[in-house]
C-alpha cells in the first residue's frame, strides 16, 4: 500500500470546498452521479467501435446501496474505471478533469455529453463523510486499485480484488450532530427525492434496493418485509423528445407533477434551439394566478439543467420581471458553470438563452391575442397586471416590447381592447386616445368627466388598476397618437365657437370663481367653467403630469411623502346650479362659501375620493336643506 499527500495546494482547496463551495451538503448524490455517468458515457462510447467490451447500451446502470448498520453510502457504476495512475491524477489532484482529458484525447466536442469539468464534484463526498473508499479497475486492465482517504491530508492506493470493470464509491458517513443529521442520506425516501430532484434525467438507469412490505399470501392482515431493486430516474427527459411524439395530456401531466399545480396550463412552448446558443426548454404559462404571485415572496425563474442535471431550481436571470410567470426549464450543454456547479456564470451565452425565449414568449402572446384571443383574455385577467408593471418599470425600457400586449376596457366595445385596435376605429379629427381612471367599469362610466368624449363618438379606454395610468404615462403615445385623460385640463374637442362662448362666460364671471377660489382655501388651484360636463354640476379636473388618480394611488403607498394633483373644480355653465351660485354672489357670499365646500366635496367623492372631514360636510348639506 502507498501512502501520498495531497499537494499543498489541493489541501487548500479540499478544505474549502468541504466548508464552503458547496452550499448544500445533499449536493454529493448529485456529483458522484454525474462521475459515475461520465464514467459509463465513457465506455459506451468505446463500445460503438470496440466489440470487446461486451455489452449494450441497456446493461449499463449506476447503482446506490444503503447500508444503515455500518453507515455507508455505496455508489457502483459499470463504466471505463480508473488505473492507479488515473486515480493518482485525477483524485490525488485536486482541479484535475479526467472527462476533459478524456475528449481530448479522443478529439470529441459534441459526440459524448461528459458532465464533469473541474474534477471537484468528487470530492463533495467528504462534506458528509468520514472515510471515503474508491475501489475501480479499469477496462483493458487485470489489476483494480483502492484509493482511500479521510480527506485531511493523504490518500492511499492499494491492490484490491474486483470481478468486473467499473467503480464503487463507498462513503462511511460522519456521526450526527446537533446541527448536522447525516443518517439522513441513509434514508430510501431521501436518496430517493435527491434522485428526482438533480439526476432524474440522467440518461443510465439509477438503480437501488428498496425495502418494502406486501400482505403474506394466504393471510388477511399479515404482512412481509421483501427487497425489490427499482429505477430512481425517468432517464429521458419530455424536452428531449420529438413534438410529435408528444400529446397535451403529456405536456399538461409534466407540468402538473413538475410544479406541484392540480390545474392543466394554460399553454406550453417546446423549444430546440441550436446556433449562437444550443438549448432545449419548455416553458408553461399557468391558467391561473399562483396565490403568492403578486407578493413579495414569490420568487420568479426556471429550472436550469445542464445535461439533463439540475443546477439551479429557479434561474432568475432566464427570465424578465415582465414575463416573471412563465414555469418551465432550459437545459443546456455548453453553459459556463462555476466550479461547484450549483450557480452560473454571467456568460454570454446565458444571456443569449434569455433573449431568445423573451422573443419566443411575446411571440406566443401574440399569436394568442390574433388567434385565439378567449385565451389571451383569461391570461390577460391572470398576468395583464404585470406586463403594465413591466411597461412602467425601468423607466419605461421594455415599454416597446409590450404595448401591443396591453389591452383596456373599451366603452364602446365594452370588452377589453388592444391600443392596436383602438388606434385603428379613431376617426381623422380625433387627435388623442382619451382615457379614464377610476375603481370599477361601472364607476368609470358613470363619471362625469366621460359625458362630452362620448358625445361627441369617442371612445374611451377604462383604466381600473393603480398602474394603468402610470403605464400609459410611460408609453406616452401609441403609434403617434398621444394618450389623454377624460379628466385633463383640456381636451381639445371643442370648435372655436364653443371655445370663444366659453370664454366669455368665464370672464364674465372671473371675480365670483376667485372668490370661490379663495374660500376653498388652497385646496385647487382653480376654479373655472367647463366644457366636458352635460348633466351634472361639478366635477375634478387636473392640470400638469399629476392626475387626482395618481395623487390618490401615490399618497396610499406606506410612506410619508404626500403629492398633491393641481385640481381645478369646474362648473358646468348649461346646469342650474350655475344660476344659483350666480345669484348667491350678488345676494349672500357666506351661503356661496358653503355651496362651494359642498359642490368641491361632492366633486371628490364623485371621482372616489375621501373628504377631509365628512361631519363638517354632513352639516353643510343640513344647513342648505333648512
Amino acid at each position: 500500500m502507498e501512502t501520498k499527500h495531497f499537494k499543498a495546494e489541493s489541501k487548500r482547496l479540499l478544505e474549502m470546498m468541504i466548508n464552503s463551495i458547496y452550499t448544500h451538503k445533499e449536493i454529493f448524490v448529485r456529483e458522484l452521479i454525474s462521475n459515475a455517468s461520465d464514467a459509463i458515457d465513457k465506455l459506451y462510447f468505446k463500445s460503438l467501435t470496440d466489440d470487446k467490451v461486451g455489452l449494450k447500451r441497456e446493461d449499463f446502470a449506476i447503482t446506490i446501496t444503503l447500508d444503515k448498520d455500518a453507515r455507508k453510502f455505496i455508489i457502483t457504476d459499470n463504466g471505463i474505471g480508473m488505473t492507479n495512475e488515473e486515480l493518482d491524477n485525477n483524485l490525488g489532484m485536486i482541479a484535475n478533469s479526467g472527462s476533459l482529458d478524456f475528449k481530448s484525447k479522443n478529439n470529441l466536442e459534441d459526440d459524448v455529453n461528459i458532465i464533469g469539468q473541474f474534477g471537484v464534484g468528487f470530492y463533495s463526498a467528504f462534506m458528509v463523510s468520514k472515510l471515503v473508499t474508491v475501489r475501480t479497475k479499469a477496462y483493458g486492465s487485470d489489476i483494480a486499485y483502492e484509493w482511500q482517504s479521510e480527506g485531511i491530508d493523504s490518500y492511499t492506493i492499494k491492490e484490491c480484488d474486483m470481478d468486473r470493470v467499473g467503480t464503487e464509491i463507498i462513503l462511511e458517513l460522519k456521526d450526527d450532530t446537533e446541527d448536522e443529521k447525516y443518517s439522513e442520506f441513509l434514508e430510501q425516501y431521501r436518496i430517493q427525492n435527491l434522485v428526482k430532484k438533480y439526476s432524474d434525467y440522467i440518461r443510465f438507469p439509477i438503480k437501488m434496493d428498496m425495502q418494502k412490505s406486501r400482505l403474506k399470501e394466504g393471510t388477511e392482515n399479515e404482512y412481509e418485509d421483501y427487497t425489490e431493486t427499482v429505477t430512481l430516474n425517468s432517464m429521458v427527459p419530455i424536452w428531449r423528445k420529438n413534438k410529435n411524439e408528444l400529446t397535451d395530456e403529456d405536456y399538461n401531466k409534466f407540468y402538473k407533477e413538475k410544479f406541484y399545480d392540480y390545474t392543466d396550463p394554460l399553454l406550453h412552448m417546446h423549444i430546440k434551439a441550436e446556433g449562437s446558443a444550443t438549448y432545449n426548454a419548455l416553458l408553461y404559462i399557468p391558467s391561473n394566478t399562483p396565490f403568492d404571485y403578486y407578493s413579495k415572496e414569490y420568487e420568479k425563474g426556471l429550472q436550469l439543467y445542464s445535461n439533463g442535471v439540475l443546477i439551479m431550481d429557479k434561474c432568475a436571470d432566464l427570465l424578465p420581471d415582465h414575463f416573471s410567470f412563465v414555469k418551465g426549464l432550459v437545459d443546456s450543454e455548453d453553459l459556463s458553470l462555476n466550479i461547484s456547479r450549483e450557480m452560473l456564470q454571467h456568460d454570454r451565452q446565458l444571456k443569449i438563452i434569455a433573449k431568445n425565449l423573451e422573443k419566443t414568449i411575446k411571440n406566443e402572446l401574440t399569436r394568442l391575442i390574433n388567434n385565439e384571443r378567449e385565451k389571451y383574455e383569461k391570461f390577460y385577467k391572470s398576468f395583464g397586471l404585470q406586463l403594465k408593471f413591466g411597461v412602467y418599470n425601468e423607466f419605461g425600457a421594455n415599454k416597446d416590447n409590450l404595448k401591443d400586449l396591453l389591452m383596456f376596457h373599451s366603452s364602446k366595445e365594452n370588452k377589453l381592447v388592444t391600443l392596436e385596435e383602438y388606434v385603428s376605429r379613431m376617426t381623422e379629427e380625433q387627435k388623442y386616445i382619451y382615457y379614464a381612471t377610476g375603481e370599477s367599469i361601472t364607476r368609470i362610466d358613470h363619471l362625469p368627466q366621460t359625458e362630452m368624449v362620448k358625445d361627441r363618438g369617442y371612445e374611451i379606454l377604462y383604466l381600473t388598476e393603480n398602474v394603468d395610468e402610470f403605464a400609459l404615462k410611460m408609453l406616452m403615445n401609441y403609434n403617434e397618437k398621444q394618450f389623454k385623460s377624460v379628466s385633463a385640463g383640456d381636451l381639445d374637442i371643442d370648435t372655436p365657437e364653443e371655445k370663444e362662448e366659453i370664454k366669455a362666460k368665464s370672464e364674465e364671471n372671473k371675480e365670483m370663481f376667485e372668490f370661490m377660489q379663495d374660500k376653498l382655501g388652497g385646496k385647487i388651484k382653480t376654479v373655472r367653467l367647463s366644457q366636458r360636463l352635460k348633466s351634472h354640476p361639478v366635477c375634478i379636473t387636473s392640470e400638469g403630469e399629476l392626475s387626482v388618480e395618481m395623487e390618490k394611488v401615490l399618497n396610499a403607498m406606506p410612506n410619508d411623502q404626500k403629492v398633491k394633483a393641481d385640481k381645478i373644480l369646474e362648473i358646468n355653465p348649461e346646469h342650474p346650479i350655475f344660476e344659483k351660485l350666480r345669484s348667491l354672489y350678488q345676494a349672500d357670499k357666506d351661503k356661496l362659501a358653503v355651496y362651494s365646500d359642498v359642490l368641491y366635496n361632492q366633486a371628490l367623492l364623485i371621482e372616489g375620493m375621501s373628504i377631509e372631514d365628512p361631519v363638517d360636510f354632513s352639516n353643510k348639506i343640513s344647513e342648505l336643506m333648512l
